[in-house]
C-alpha cells in the first residue's frame, strides 16, 4: 500500500466545503424526519443517490466498465472483481447501513448540535486506529495536540448552544454511527478495497444500505409522517448532494491523502451546524462557538503539519 500525500490547498479547500455540506446534512435530515419515518428517509436517500450515481455512470459512458470484470491487462484503472472484494464491498455497505440507521434515529430522538458533536468525533477514533495500523499515520505530539484543540473547539461550541432535547439513547447511536464511519474508512485503507475505484466502493454502499434499509423501515415505525414539499426536497437535497456526489469526493479524497488528515476536517461540521442552525431555525448562537471555530482551525493545521 502506497503512501498517501500530505494534505494541500486544493484538497483542503474541497474538504471544508464537504464539511459545510455535512453541518447543512445535519439541520436537513432533522427536519426531514418531520416527514419520513427515520429509517425509511435513510433508505429513499440511498435508492435515490445510487439511481443518480448510475444515471452519472451512463452519462460519462463509464457504467459498463463499472459493472463488468475488467482484464487486469488491458485496464488503465483496473477494476478487481475477487470474492475478497465483494466480500469486503458488503462489510463497507453494512457499516455504511449501520452508520446511518444509528445517526437518523439519534436525530430523531436528540438535538442536532448533541448528535453531531458525538457524530464528528470520527478523526478521533480514525485518527487513534491509524497511529496504531495505517503507514505514515502516527501521532506526534503535535497532530495530538491538534486533535485535542479540535475536539475541545467542538465541545464547546455545542455547550454554549443552549438546552435542547437530550437522550442517551440518541447519544449511543450517534456513537455507534461515528464508530461505522471510521470503520468504512479503515476498509477503505486497510482491505482490497483500496485497490478499488471510490466510485464503485459507494456502489456496494449505496446498494447495501439501500436494499436493507427500505426492508426493514416497517420494524421502526410509520414510514410517512404527512410529508410536504420542503420534507421531499430535504431527501432529494441529501440524496444527491450527500449521498451520491459528496461521498464519491470522500472516498476519493481518502484514497490520495492521508486518512488521519482528511478526517480531521470533519470536526468543522459541527461548528457549521451550529451557525446554519442560527441562520436556518433560529437557534441562539453564542460567542464561545467563534472562540470554538478558532480552535477547531488551529487544531486542524496542527494535525495536518508534516
Amino acid at each position: 500500500m502506497s503512501e498517501k500525500r500530505a494534505m494541500d490547498g486544493l484538497g483542503a479547500a474541497m474538504l471544508i466545503g464537504f464539511s459545510g455540506l455535512m453541518g447543512l446534512n445535519q439541520v436537513v435530515i432533522k427536519v426531514s424526519n418531520g416527514g419520513f419515518g427515520p429509517v425509511f428517509q435513510a433508505g429513499l436517500r440511498s435508492l435515490i443517490g445510487l439511481a443518480v450515481l448510475l444515471a452519472w455512470l451512463g452519462f460519462r459512458g463509464q457504467l459498463k466498465r463499472a459493472t463488468a470484470p475488467t482484464p487486469p491487462e488491458t485496464a488503465a484503472t483496473p477494476v478487481h472483481w475477487s470474492r475478497s472484494v465483494h466480500f469486503w464491498g458488503l462489510v463497507s455497505g453494512s457499516l455504511f447501513t449501520a452508520e446511518f440507521i444509528c445517526l437518523y434515529i439519534a436525530l430523531d430522538l436528540s438535538s442536532v448540535s448533541r448528535v453531531t458533536i458525538i457524530f464528528n468525533s470520527m478523526p478521533v477514533w480514525l485518527a487513534l486506529a491509524g497511529h496504531l495500523l495505517l503507514p505514515g499515520e502516527r501521532l506526534s505530539p503535535i497532530r495530538m495536540l491538534g486533535l485535542v484543540l479540535a475536539m475541545g473547539g467542538v465541545v464547546l461550541a455545542v455547550l454554549h448552544r443552549g438546552s435542547g432535547d437530550a437522550s442517551l439513547l440518541g447519544d449511543v447511536l450517534a456513537l455507534v454511527s461515528t464508530l461505522a464511519w471510521a470503520g468504512i474508512a479503515l476498509c477503505a485503507r486497510l482491505s482490497p478495497l483500496a485497490a478499488v475505484p471510490p466510485i464503485r466502493q459507494l456502489t456496494y454502499q449505496l446498494a447495501t444500505s439501500a436494499v436493507v434499509l427500505l426492508a426493514i423501515s416497517p420494524l421502526f415505525g410509520p414510514l410517512l409522517r404527512e410529508p410536504t414539499a420542503l420534507h421531499i426536497a430535504g431527501v432529494l437535497f441529501q440524496s444527491v448532494a450527500i449521498a451520491s456526489l459528496g461521498y464519491l469526493l470522500w472516498l476519493w479524497l481518502i484514497s490520495i491523502y492521508r486518512a488521519n488528515a482528511v478526517a480531521s476536517f470533519s470536526f468543522l461540521s459541527p461548528v457549521i451546524a451550529a451557525i446554519l442552525g442560527w441562520l436556518l431555525l433560529n437557534e441562539v448562537i453564542y460567542p464561545q462557538v467563534w472562540a470554538a471555530l478558532a480552535l477547531v482551525a488551529v487544531g486542524i493545521v496542527l494535525i495536518n503539519r508534516k
